[in-house]
């Protein structure tokens, strides 16, 4: 289960043949008005939702040779995480099930496994283990930063956003240019008929030891442009100012995983997180993997945003990553190590 902000998420999943079903209620359509989630609204949307949603998995093949529950914990919004939590508890009393807490960021670490899981599921372990260790690089509306997972499924990060999260940076950039919300897809889409070299966006810590993402400046540097521009010039060129801006987020993403890469070693780079769904950031991370001579396993485009096949599968994945029923609470500030 997985309520961690504005998507009311189910899934089922069998480690001996894969995800046996999903089921999503978006609320993008509702906070759209408002230019962004709000928070009431989204913790309102999940308690009207997820009864009908339950309702449909208990329908699906499987939900009655459920052995355990596992739902979000954290990162999130109080509320909606409040919710998901207290849905998994009753059903977990109801069954009689045991109940475990996942880590949102964890569940998004893991994600790019789940391919390599429906593949083969018998040979998974054996191929998971090649693949370690493993660099992730994890870009959202709320986190930005590059981990590594371990032989032992430690996870450990090695550089975060000191500001914005590459998301935002998108979202609020899009919104500064007059798009609706979520921006970020927006700008990709009236990117592709633009220049992305028209304009020179400063390119956060450019220094190649300094492994800290910043967005900030970037956001800035647009607003202090675009108050140069009258509205027949921002139209003239908005399709470049979408392109310029959208390549200085993904090369920065880019740049900052090539330094971090390249100062250890490591059997796989993989790609998580809503900004994930980006195409330049897909196409951009492929031709770093094969430069670099390393398997890419992107996250499926479906599995990119908050979604409950990443928690099902972070918890039968690393089971030792779970927070045990006895301990299990919301945590808003939760970091992907598990670190309030």
């Amino acid at each position: 289960m997985e309520s961690s902000c504005d998507e009311s998420a189910l899934a089922l999943f069998d480690p001996a043949a894969g995800l046996c079903g999903e089921w999503v209620h978006s609320q993008v359509s509702l906070h759209q008005r408002y230019g962004g989630v709000v928070p009431d609204l989204a913790s309102r949307e999940h308690l009207g939702n997820f009864g009908w949603l339950l309702g449909e998995a208990s329908r699906a093949e499987g939900f009655e040779q459920v052995e355990r529950i596992a739902v979000t914990c954290g990162p999130g919004l109080a509320g909606c995480l409040a919710i998901g939590l207290s849905l998994a508890k009753s059903l977990a009393l109801a069954k009689s099930l045991p109940l475990v807490g996942v880590n949102h960021l964890r569940g998004h670490a893991f994600s790019p496994f789940i391919p390599l899981h429906s593949e083969d599921p018998t040979g998974f372990r054996q191929r998971l283990a090649a693949c370690l260790p493993h660099l992730g690089l994890l870009a959202s509306g709320g986190n930005t930063l590059l981990f590594r997972i371990s032989e032992s499924l430690e996870i450990t990060i090695l550089a975060q956003t000191v500001d914005d999260a590459a998301g935002e940076a998108l979202d609020k950039g899009a919104k500064l240019l007059g798009m609706d919300y979520p921006g970020g897809p927006l700008m990709e889409k009236a990117a592709t008929g633009g220049n992305p070299e028209r304009f020179d966006f400063p390119a956060g810590i450019p220094e190649a030891r300094d492994w800290r993402f910043s967005f900030s400046g970037l956001k800035t540097s647009l607003r202090y442009r675009l108050e140069k521009m009258d509205d027949a010039q921002l139209a003239l060129d908005f399709n470049d100012l979408c392109a310029s801006y959208q390549q200085a987020v993904v090369h920065q993403l880019i740049r900052k995983t090539r330094h971090v890469l390249r100062a250890g070693k490591y059997a796989s780079l993989g790609l998580s997180g809503g900004v994930a769904n980006n195409t330049l950031l897909r196409e951009s991370m492929e031709t770093l993997a094969e430069k670099e001579r390393l398997p890419l396993l992107p996250a499926l485009k479906r599995h990119t945003g908050d979604n409950a096949a990443m928690i099902a599968f972070a918890a039968w994945v690393d089971p030792a990553g779970c927070l045990p029923a006895e301990r299990l609470s919301f945590h808003p500030a939760l970091t992907l190590t598990g670190e309030e």
